[in-house]
């Protein structure tokens, strides 16, 4: 594992501690800034230039979720309208001609609809408004006719306007047309929302034709959500069956058998709506013509849609307040933690990449799954986020850095890097005290080295002990270890503290073993350096279990992080052990039971110099063969009963390895055991 690597766990510290060295002042900035951020996350829609980002991109998404969600034309629904080429024929503009709204009326009337809305305001006199008001109180089907006022559509009504709508409603009063609202809900010119709903209007004009109909418990009571637009299957058959007004203006239409049949199937058991289809009147924004940049459609589309939504019970659901405050939230804790980091500026980038782009798919997937994201951030979270880390990256940049620098360097001198870190982070570490922690414990030495250090010149001693302690180090070190201190060409090192980690045993098994073929590489190295130096000797390793007293000890002046204690002791005798044993790596079986590497073999039970009590050993060989090494196993298990047996089964296996000096001599042990079944050693 990389040295880099033991360190990642740790950069939330290391980078508040950054910020907090930052000062008061620049705490309670960065803190006022990542409220910000918090407010511009959770508010982004309400911002200018961030909130028509946010409606851009809410086009985007539903355009998007129309397009992939295409539908067949919808058969419940028909608009009837005036075109360009109705007024041309009919030579009358503005307002709609109402004679061929009069016999439309009476052809409907008989043609079996639900309900009829018309989308057309009668806010001005015409000379057939008699007859218009006669023909819609003799209705037999359910009629509504648009109404607006002044408070609620102040840039398309005027008073007198409105005080002939009035007139016009009362006309109607006691008969099967009524009034109905076709106020619409306008966010920068799009129609996005259902309108609101005003306790002094009367119903919306679907809400209304769905009533009249019997239909009433779908009309979406108290929505005021998303507008759920939709795009036809098929370009050639719009969403809504789209009807010129014309042919329906031919008086006694149903009693014509030809035409009759060809037009009434489209009313029949429909909701007809009646409106304009003209170039410059009554045009609609939606949220896909402003996303695709189509044509606008007429704003009758709108009462179709409403009517098609409530039939479906489409209520699109909204994201809970929490939720929003929570993602916002989100998106300015990743932009902080983002900011901690101490990674390489390329490695930075695909994580930003990827949570920018979390932030924008995650507002088109809530939307493809039928929720109502009107309101909800994406452009918002990007800024945010953004905010957050710019604020705490400068808090941390700002912060005394250069003392911090020289703190690492000067203690990394004299400390672990482990421990230098730990002590940055908490300066009380200083204090001279130590504590009892189960640790790991490996000691090193090379053969042979102070032997060879009087046949050559100090400068190439220096050289060779320099370059030999590096390869070490860096094998503790990569497999994050804490170098307690050198003894000459001996390495002491160690795992569980200050920092305890659930594989320290995995790791320090591994580094004893790797320290061993370091040691065999620093000999190939050396013997290709120059041939007349003396041969370097085999590195020996010991490697125990134990409980230690760990911390800093020393004096005013000078102070040591180390472990003390018999573990200590038990690891540096369990190197001296492996020449005696004529091998190069030794471990006690309190350590190696705390390992779930499966390269151990069993070594017999030895008492080491100066002890009293027995150790039984084991030893890392990962290229001996599995099956000798469970009979190796078993014959250490017979010894304890049948030491006669356990030689002869050792001899077999030695037969197969003539060369593994390690088991001839674990042999000769077995045959001089002493009290306890324990060889002595001298």
């Amino acid at each position: 594992m990389a040295a880099e690597a033991k360190y990642s766990g740790n950069f939330v510290q290391r980078g508040w501690r950054n910020i907090r060295e930052a000062g008061t002042q620049r705490l309670a900035i960065t803190a006022t800034l990542l409220v910000v951020a918090l407010l511009v996350a959770r508010y982004s829609w309400f911002i200018p230039a961030v909130g028509e980002a946010e409606r851009e991109l809410y086009d985007a998404r539903s355009f998007i979720e129309a397009d992939i969600n295409e539908v067949e034309q919808d058969d419940r629904v028909t608009m009837i309208v005036y075109n360009d080429q109705t007024l041309i024929e009919a030579r009358k503009r503005s307002p709609l001609d109402r004679g061929i709204m009069i016999e439309t009326l009476r052809n409907l009337d008989q043609m079996g609809a639900k309900a009829i809305g018309i989308d057309i305001l009668f806010d001005q006199p015409q000379d057939e408004d008699f007859e218009l008001v006669e023909t819609l109180r003799n209705m037999q089907t359910p009629t509504f006719i648009a109404y607006a006022r002044m408070d609620s559509n102040d840039e398309n009504i005027i008073y007198e306007q409105q005080l002939y709508l009035d007139d016009f409603a009362a006309a109607l009063e006691g008969s099967n047309s009524s009034i109905a609202s076709v106020r619409l809900s306008e966010t920068g010119g799009v129609t996005r929302l259902w309108p609101e709903i005003k306790s002094d209007l009367p119903p919306l004009l679907g809400r209304a034709m769905l009533t009249a109909a019997g239909e009433g418990g779908k009309t979406l009571p108290g929505y005021t959500g998303a507008v759920r637009y939709q795009l036809p299957a098929d370009p050639s058959r719009p969403v809504f069956t789209t009807i010129p007004i014309d042919p329906f203006a031919i008086p006694n239409l149903v009693e014509i058998p030809d035409l009759a049949a060809e037009i009434v199937p489209s009313v029949e058991g429909r909701y007809i709506l009646l409106g304009s289809d003209v170039v410059d009147i009554d045009r609609l924004t939606t949220p896909l013509s402003e996303a695709s940049g189509s044509p606008e459609p007429p704003g009758v589309v709108f009462h179709a849609t409403s009517i098609a939504q409530m039939l479906d019970g489409a209520a699109l659901p909204k994201p809970m307040s929490i939720t929003l405050w929570l993602l916002a939230l989100l998106a300015v804790i990743a932009g902080s933690l983002t900011a901690l980091l101490e990674w390489k500026n390329w490695r930075v980038y695909p994580l930003m990449f990827a949570q920018f782009a979390l932030f924008v798919c995650v507002p088109f997937l809530v939307h493809l799954r039928g929720v109502d994201t009107f309101g909800m951030p994406a452009f918002g979270w990007l800024v945010a986020w953004i905010i957050a880390f710019t604020a705490v990256t400068s808090a941390a940049r700002a912060s005394t850095a250069e003392q911090r620098q020289f703190a690492q360097a000067a203690l990394g001198k004299y400390l672990p890097r482990e421990m230098a870190q730990e002590i940055l982070e908490n300066p009380e570490l200083l204090a001279l005290h130590g504590e009892k922690k189960q640790i790991y414990v490996l000691f090193s030495d090379l053969e042979g080295f102070t032997k060879m250090s009087h046949a050559i010149s100090p400068e190439m001693v220096a050289k060779l002990l320099n370059r030999y302690l590096e390869m070490l180090s860096q094998v503790v070190l990569d497999h994050g270890g804490v170098i307690d201190k050198f003894v000459g060409d001996a390495v002491v090192a160690f795992w569980g503290a200050p920092i305890a980690r659930d594989d320290d045993a995995d790791r320090a098994a591994k580094a004893g073993y790797a320290i061993w073929q370091a040691g065999e590489a620093f000999r190939a190295e050396v013997a290709a350096m120059d041939e007349a130096l003396p041969k370097i000797g085999k590195t020996r390793v010991g490697l125990h279990f134990g409980e230690a007293v760990v911390g800093n000890f020393g004096g005013d002046t000078r102070i040591q992080y180390t472990a003390l204690g018999d573990s200590m002791n038990t690891a540096a005798r369990l190197e001296a052990a492996n020449k005696a044993m004529e091998s190069s790596v030794m471990a006690s079986r309190e350590f190696a039971d705390q390992t779930s590497v499966d390269f151990w073999r069993p070594m017999g039970r030895v008492v080491l110099r100066g002890r009293a009590r027995p150790v039984d050993i084991m030893e890392p060989a990962p290229d001996f063969a599995a099956d000798d090494r469970e009979k190796l196993r078993d014959a250490i298990i017979l010894s304890e009963t049948n030491n006669t047996g356990a030689i002869t089964m050792l001899e077999e296996i030695i037969s197969r390895h003539p060369d593994d000096t390690a088991l001839a001599n674990l042999r000769h042990r077995l045959k001089n055991v002493s009290e306890g079944n324990a060889y002595v050693l001298g």
